[in-house]
C-alpha cells in the first residue's frame, strides 16, 4: 500500500468528551451500550463511544463482552447466537423495554446529532467478518463517525475497505492484564510500541490511561499531530491528568462537563 501522507483526524474527535458505552447509569436503569445510554449521551452533547460484537449470521451488534452472563444474564456466546434472538434479549437492569441494538439501530436512534466511535471487538484470530459487516453498515451512514480497535489486522482491514473513514488504534504501555494472556510477548511489544504502523497508519490513537505519558503516544502526538484519547477515564483527577497527556477522554462514572 502507498505511503501517502496520513489525512488529518477530524476536529470533531477532540471536540467534546466522549462517554464510554453511552451516558450510562446502571442504578438508574441505564445500561452501557444501550439506545438509552447513547440517547443520554446526545441529550448532554456529548460524542459517544460503543463496542461491536458479531453474531452467528455476521451482523454486527453493540454490546462489550463476548459472552451473555453479565448483560442478558443468560449462558451463551454472542458469536454463537443469532441476530435475531440476540436483539430480542432484554438487558439485565435497564429501565422499560432496552434490548441489545444492532449498530444500524444505534446509528437510528443517534441520527447524526453527535459523533460515535464504534471500538470493533476482535478475538485476535484473523476473522474480518465484524470488521466487514461494521464498514458495510457505516457506508450508509452521513453522521460523524470513526472506528477503532485494539487489533492492528482489525484497522488494517478497515483502511483497506474505507481508506477515509477515521481509524484509530486503541493502545496500552504494558498489557499485563490477564485479559491479554492469549497474546504472544512479540504482539504485546509490538501493540505498545505501534510495529503495525505501516499496516494501520491510523488517524488517531486511543492510549490507557494509566499509563499516560508513554514514548508511543507522546511522539505521535507531538511530531506527527496526532490525537490522542484517554482511555477509560473515571474522575476528575483522572481527567486533569489527561488533559496533560492527550487530547481528548473516553469517560464513564462522573460528569466531565
Amino acid at each position: 500500500m502507498s505511503a501517502a501522507p496520513l489525512a488529518a483526524a477530524p476536529d470533531w474527535l477532540t471536540a467534546r468528551p466522549i462517554a464510554h458505552r453511552g451516558l450510562h447509569d446502571r442504578a438508574a436503569g441505564v445500561i452501557e451500550n444501550s439506545l438509552a445510554a447513547a440517547r443520554a449521551a446526545a441529550a448532554r452533547g456529548f460524542s459517544i463511544e460503543c463496542d461491536v460484537q458479531d453474531t452467528a449470521d455476521g451482523e454486527a451488534m453493540v454490546f462489550h463482552d463476548y459472552t451473555l452472563e453479565r448483560l442478558v444474564g443468560r449462558d451463551g456466546v454472542v458469536r454463537e447466537t443469532p441476530s435475531r434472538a440476540l436483539a430480542g434479549m432484554a438487558l439485565a437492569g435497564a429501565e422499560g423495554e432496552e434490548r441489545v441494538p444492532s449498530l444500524a439501530a444505534l446509528l437510528e436512534a443517534i441520527g447524526g446529532r453527535v459523533p460515535l466511535v464504534v471500538e470493533i471487538k476482535s478475538r485476535f484470530d484473523g476473522d474480518m467478518t465484524l470488521a466487514a459487516r461494521t464498514v458495510e453498515v457505516l457506508s450508509g451512514y452521513s453522521g460523524r463517525v470513526a472506528v477503532k480497535s485494539f487489533d492492528p489486522a482489525v484497522v488494517a482491514e478497515v483502511r483497506r475497505r474505507a481508506p477515509h473513514l477515521p481509524r484509530g488504534i486503541v493502545a496500552e504501555a504494558h498489557y499485563v492484564h490477564q485479559g491479554w494472556r492469549h497474546l504472544t510477548e512479540a504482539q504485546k511489544h509490538a501493540f505498545a510500541n505501534l510495529l503495525h504502523w505501516e499496516e494501520t497508519r491510523p488517524h488517531f490513537l486511543s492510549w490507557h490511561v494509566a499509563d499516560l505519558p508513554s514514548a508511543a503516544p507522546h511522539l505521535c502526538r507531538r511530531a506527527l499531530g496526532l490525537p490522542v484519547m484517554a482511555w477509560t477515564v473515571r474522575t476528575a483527577d483522572a481527567a486533569a491528568h489527561a488533559s496533560t497527556h492527550a487530547d481528548q477522554i473516553v469517560f464513564e462514572g462522573f460528569d466531565p462537563a
